[in-house]
């Protein structure tokens, strides 16, 4: 498995309703690529936003990060959506975890 964590905060004046439409054709567009696992996106309080994606591969992730539509659409998110922004990447991530009915 590889494993991104995007951690950013948004512009102040940023156009929330053009973000909302690039992020929802992003992650469609994502749930079709090769090696697609999962995505999710959580918002703190403060603005911060959190959002992980699950790959099979490091080079499905890779292939992601080109293609063509995103590339886009990461530059309309420096140019015009974010403020600040962070990517952690991670192959083979230690995995820990508990499920209360599984666990006996």
């Amino acid at each position: 498995m590889y494993l991104n964590v995007f951690r950013s905060r948004k512009r102040a004046n940023f156009d929330g309703e053009a973000y909302a439409a690039d992020a929802a054709r992003m992650q469609a567009l994502a749930r079709t690529q090769k090696g697609f696992i999962s995505f999710r996106t959580y918002a703190a309080e403060d603005g911060e936003t959190l959002s992980m994606s699950e790959w099979q591969t490091e080079e499905h992730a890779r292939a992601w990060q080109r293609n063509a539509e995103h590339v886009a659409v990461q530059g309309k998110g420096r140019s015009e959506y974010y403020e600040t922004y962070t990517v952690y990447s991670c192959r083979e991530p230690q995995v820990r975890s508990f499920n209360r009915k599984g666990n006996r």
